[in-house]
């Protein structure tokens, strides 16, 4: 009978040792739990961005300061909004100008949501928001340029579109305000005009036309100022030419009365030898290399040509 004993105190002390554990594993369990509900319902607010609280998918609260949150567990659900400035490219459209010229343009706008609460309850999300955006850009954009002829968008000489940029901003946030879209556009600017494929060929000959005859235009008026110069300077020539030729023949005029006077004086002093002087500066003129002269011997002439000088 003695080897069938129970011990009952070993098994009571076993059974509490298997109890212990299992208490632990609860509480653990149990801590884990809170620590996840805390983990997971804690939330950080970060500079730049708005965190939306929502519960049953309603706003409750908008946390705009940076810094530690914390919402309602299984109620309500956060939504991470940005605060600073975006850039979005708007699609590619086309538009019809003034004088019924197709073209393409291609925008950029710069902007920023305003009231989270409101982007939330009238456009849902923020691809909603924006994509509204793109539609007033586009029919701002077309109302515009539909009131300018192609040559004053394209060409910058005859560009007449003052502050197109800025009325097209203040129209896109009027609608915007008015429909209550929580977002506002700060700028929007056209980073290229381009034209339908099947224009750019008549397009481009048109406008190479254009270059070539205002070219030839300045042309015209280079060589128009050229003859002008020139004709001028050419009248400006001939007048100094000619002070210059009536100062010359008042000084030569003046010169050779002078000389006519001292050879007067001089000549007068000794008449034979004014004679002599005479005769010898006629030779001059009336005797070359191939001169043949027939003189009598008695001739003034030929007796200096004989040495007879007396």
């Amino acid at each position: 009978m003695s080897g069938k004993i129970i011990d009952f105190s070993e098994l009571k002390k076993g059974d509490f040792h298997w109890r212990g554990y299992v208490r632990i594993g609860i509480f653990l369990i149990i801590f884990i739990a809170l620590l996840l509900i805390i983990f997971t319902n804690v939330y950080i607010v970060k500079e730049g961005e708005y965190k939306v609280v929502r519960q049953f998918g309603e706003v409750v609260r908008i946390d705009k300061t940076p810094g530690l949150k914390a919402k309602v567990p299984f109620i309500q659900s956060i939504m991470t909004l940005p605060k600073y400035q975006m850039t979005s490219d708007v699609s590619e459209a086309e538009i019809n100008t003034k004088d019924k010229k197709r073209m393409l343009i291609d925008n950029y706008a710069v902007w920023r949501i305003e009231d989270p609460k409101k982007l939330i309850t009238n456009a849902r999300t923020l691809e909603n928001a924006e994509t509204k955006m793109e539609e007033f850009i586009y029919s701002a954009v077309r109302s515009e340029l539909g009131q300018l002829n192609y040559d004053e968008i394209i060409n910058d000489e005859k560009s007449s579109r003052g502050s197109l940029n800025d009325r097209i901003t203040e129209k896109v946030n009027d609608l915007l305000q008015k429909d209550s879209y929580g977002i506002s556009l700060t700028d929007v600017r056209i980073k290229r005009t381009d034209l339908p494929s099947e224009n750019e060929a008549s397009v481009f000959k048109r406008m190479i036309s254009e270059r070539e005859s205002k070219a030839q235009e300045y042309l015209s008026k280079g060589d128009a100022k050229k003859n002008r110069i020139i004709a001028d300077t050419d009248r400006k020539v001939k007048e100094l030419l000619s002070t210059a030729e009536a100062d010359a023949e008042v000084i030569r005029a003046e010169g050779e009365g002078e000389a006519a006077k001292i050879y007067n004086k001089s000549f007068s002093k000794d008449p034979e030898f004014y004679k002599l002087y005479r005769t010898l500066e006629s030779y001059k003129k009336t005797i070359g290399d191939q001169t043949v002269i027939v003189l009598p011997s008695d001739s003034p002439y030929a007796s200096l040509l004989m040495g007879n000088t007396k």
